[in-house]
């Protein structure tokens, strides 16, 4: 009992702790679900409602920029293992270049897309990199081909400026423009644009998708190559103006030298083209294109490319342009010549071609001299009269072409070339070219009176002269000169007016010759370039002329040409003593006749006025012993001339120009006959003993022979 009493308790786990332990342990427990529920209720439910939403669209952005990496990422990939190697790269050009050679083998004149060959950023000027660089992209090697910080600062002020985001300044890289420079990497092709100018147009669309390609394909660019490899290719491809792609054909056309060379003033105005290179291009506008550069010459200052001293001596001393560059685009002489090439070596060659011309640059300047000279002085302001000089040398070769006022404009209208206007009087030296060949005298006669030609189908003709008198009896040389219209048209119809036709065919008229009397008058249409031509034939003893300016073509690297010249002197027309005579004729034109206005001071001219119905058209031709020259003078609607004949402006325009084109060239004496006159044939015949006396002067003469004999 004793030893059951003093027994210990069973253990119990639960029997560890007091009776109080437990309860506290519980509420200890408790204590964290009574604050998360006191913390929830009514506000937690509605921040967790709220910030659902929100998980939601974070969880879809990161899955959104997930997807948009990846397919970046495949998109650059792609780009990548398709973009050309970097030689491939450098030369962008869907079409070839045309340079021309003037005589002396200097270049005067571009067409097509100019580029100078492929230049690393290594070897250009510094000056040039880092103008492109301060202008372009001045943290071009700090970012990874795109600048959201750049495209956020060009849509802000696109916005500010009152344009869409995307409208405007577009914030791109060089590594961008590269990109859109190679146009996402597709080619041109003929098949899908129109032409190269819509290619490019499409290339340089801004759309917000065209916008994520050309991120791409500049990323795509910055893996394949490296920042200077990038720059060369932006370097070469770049369009600069004036067709010059490139910096280094750009360099050669504005300043005559390399990109290697170019200083910092120079370099300034290269990099300002970028931004419109038409509009800024110095050839266009000179003084625009300087206080463009004096721009990017700040930015170089700003960004430590140059002193403030460097930049203001750059400032003091800007860029000068080379001469071929003040010759612009060789105006209306080279147009023709391209134009008489083969087109696929010329319009739309592949290659780079280079032309050899005939052009003579002193020539061109005094034929463009003496025209503003004139224009300037003689011609009231405000006129809208035009004018076009032709000057050739007497085998055809053409050494300056000016096709209208706007003298060094490229592809306007040449009225040298393509104006067929009527010749008037200018066409009455193949009528006495015809007399003379049939055995005429330059003194011989012709009756200018009343006279009337039934023409069948029109009825009577009846030419008037000028002046509205006749004349009487008058030598050939007299109705010439004094550019008399009875005479040409009687001696055309005494001839035959088929020869007349024809002989004016055979000097190189190619257009067609009116079957009417009034075709001795000049009532058939011919250009400048042709008149002047013909007139070249009569200088040259009768030959016919085609005249020329391409001399040799051949292409970029070729020693060998692949065409020569196709003009030149042709067949014979007429005699060589009847187009000496002829010359004779002409020469006392403007020594005695309508013509006086273009004589020179210094040596012998033989030429034609011209004066079409109404005034419409003004022509003088003529020629010394060395040159040819036409002169054209009219409006392009046919409005008449006021007050202008071709004695009047057009000999003077002409006479101005044979003054410069002579400057220093001996005078020589044209290849003339003198015809003998009646009194000189009558003191020659009594110089000449008659049959009687050459029979008593040998009889003398034996008579004092035998004398002699016999004392012997």
């Amino acid at each position: 009992m004793s030893e059951s009493k003093g027994r210990k308790p069973r253990l119990v786990a639960d029997r560890r702790y007091s009776a109080s332990k437990p309860k506290a342990a519980r509420k200890t427990r408790r204590r964290p679900k009574k604050r998360t529920a006191r913390k929830g209720g009514i506000r937690g439910w509605l921040l967790a409602v709220l910030m659902w939403p929100v998980r939601l669209l974070w969880r879809l952005t990161l899955a959104g920029t997930a997807i948009v990496a990846v397919l970046v990422g495949l998109a650059v990939f792609y780009y990548a293992s398709t973009i050309p190697d970097y030689d491939t790269l450098l030369d962008g050009r869907a079409r070839g270049s045309v340079t021309l050679l003037d005589r002396n083998g200097r270049t005067f004149a571009w067409r097509g897309d100019q580029f100078g060959g492929a230049i690393a950023v290594s070897q250009v000027s510094p000056h040039l990199k880092n103008a492109v660089i301060a202008t372009e992209d001045k943290r071009f090697y700090r970012h990874f081909g795109v600048s959201p910080r750049g495209v956020a600062s060009a849509m802000r002020i696109n916005v500010r400026e009152g344009r869409g985001p995307l409208s405007g300044h577009g914030g791109s890289t060089i590594t961008q423009q590269v990109a859109k420079l190679l146009c996402l990497g597709q080619p041109f092709d003929p098949a899908i644009w129109a032409s190269e100018a819509k290619y490019e147009a499409e290339c340089r669309r801004t759309t917000l998708w065209r916008k994520v390609k050309e991120a791409a394909y500049a990323l795509a660019l910055e893996t394949r190559f490296t920042k200077d490899e990038i720059l060369g290719i932006y370097l070469n491809r770049a369009f600069l103006g004036s067709g010059a792609r490139g910096f280094e054909a750009a360099s050669k056309r504005y300043f005559g030298k390399s990109a290697q060379l170019v200083n910092a003033p120079e370099a300034a105005m290269l990099a300002g083209l970028l931004v419109a290179p038409t509009r800024y291009a110095p050839t266009n506008d000179l003084d625009r294109s300087r206080s463009r550069a004096n721009l990017v010459l700040g930015l170089m200052e700003d960004q430590g490319y140059l002193t403030k001293a460097e930049a203001d001596t750059a400032r003091a001393n800007p860029a000068v342009l080379s001469q071929a560059a003040e010759a612009r685009a060789g105006g209306a002489f080279a147009d023709w010549v391209v134009s008489s090439g083969p087109e696929f070596f010329t319009r739309n060659t592949t290659d780079d071609v280079f032309i050899q011309t005939t052009l003579d640059p002193a020539v061109q300047r005094a034929a463009e001299e003496a025209l503003s000279y004139v224009f300037e002085n003689r011609v009231r302001e405000g006129s809208e009269a035009q004018a076009a000089i032709v000057v050739m040398s007497a085998d055809g070769a053409v050494r300056a072409m000016v096709g209208g006022r706007q003298l060094r404009s490229a592809g306007g209208f040449n009225r040298a070339t393509q104006a067929n206007r009527q010749t008037g009087s200018s066409f009455k030296p193949f009528i006495y070219a015809l007399a003379m060949q049939e055995g005429y005298s330059p003194l011989d006669f012709v009756r200018d009176e009343p006279y009337t030609i039934n023409v069948p189908g029109s009825g009577p003709y009846t030419p008037s002269n000028y002046d509205n008198k006749f004349h009487g009896r008058i030598t050939l040389t007299e109705a010439l000169a004094q550019s008399y219209n009875i005479p040409a048209v009687k001696i055309s119809e005494g001839l035959g007016r088929d020869k007349v036709r024809e002989i004016g065919r055979n000097f190189g008229l190619s257009g067609p010759l009116v079957d009417s009397p009034s075709v001795a008058l000049g009532a058939s249409e011919s250009t400048l370039l042709e008149m002047t031509g013909a007139y070249a034939g009569i200088l040259n003893g009768g030959s016919s002329v085609t005249p020329y300016g391409l001399v040799e073509l051949r292409l970029q690297g070729e020693s060998e040409p692949l065409m020569g010249t196709t003009g030149g002197i042709g067949p014979r027309v007429i005699r060589e003593d009847a187009a000496q005579k002829l010359v004779w004729m002409m020469y006392q034109a403007v020594e005695t006749g309508t013509g006086t206005r273009a004589r020179l001071d210094d040596r012998q001219v033989a030429g034609k006025t011209g004066t079409t119905q109404a005034a419409r058209d003004a022509w003088f031709i003529g020629f010394t012993a060395d040159y040819v020259a036409g002169v054209w003078m009219g409006y392009d609607d046919n409005t008449p001339l006021t007050g202008v004949t071709g004695g009047g402006l057009p000999a003077a325009i002409w006479r101005e120009t044979m003054v410069r084109v002579h400057a220093g060239v001996p005078p020589r004496p044209l290849p003339m006959i003198v015809p003998e006159t009646p009194a000189s044939r009558a003191a020659e015949a009594q110089r000449q003993p008659t049959r009687r006396q050459q029979v008593k002067r040998e009889t003398v003469l034996r008579q004092v022979l035998r004398d002699l004999l016999g004392q012997n």
